[in-house]
């Protein structure tokens, strides 16, 4: 994991996990264990689909999600690896027990 601080990220947005680059908004964001963790499980998530088809996933789930509340930011929250993510991004040791592609459990 690399983390880079890019200031030009879009507002709302405080970290983006481009594997294997974590992009932060601010440089205060490198303390912030929780949120490090929460892109670290993304960074999880990509490898184990092999980077590309992770990215097409999430775009055509939030897709799905749109369609289906209508509104950005409940698509947002509710594709399977946010869903995980959030779950569990106070758990720092999760990566560490993790199962193989758990987001599957949230979809």
């Amino acid at each position: 994991m690399i983390l880079l601080v890019l200031k030009w990220l879009t507002k709302g947005v405080s970290a983006l996990a481009l594997c294997p680059f974590v992009l932060l908004k601010n440089k205060k964001f490198r303390n912030n264990t929780v949120l490090i963790n929460h892109e670290r499980i993304h960074l999880r998530q990509q490898l184990e689909l092999l980077v590309l088809p992770f990215y097409i996933w999430y775009l055509l789930e939030y897709l799905f999600r749109l369609i289906q509340f209508r509104e950005h930011h409940l698509a947002y929250l509710n594709i399977s690896f946010e869903r995980e993510a959030y779950q569990k991004e106070k758990d720092l040791y999760y990566l560490k027990q993790r199962s193989f592609a758990s987001f599957l459990k949230y979809i």
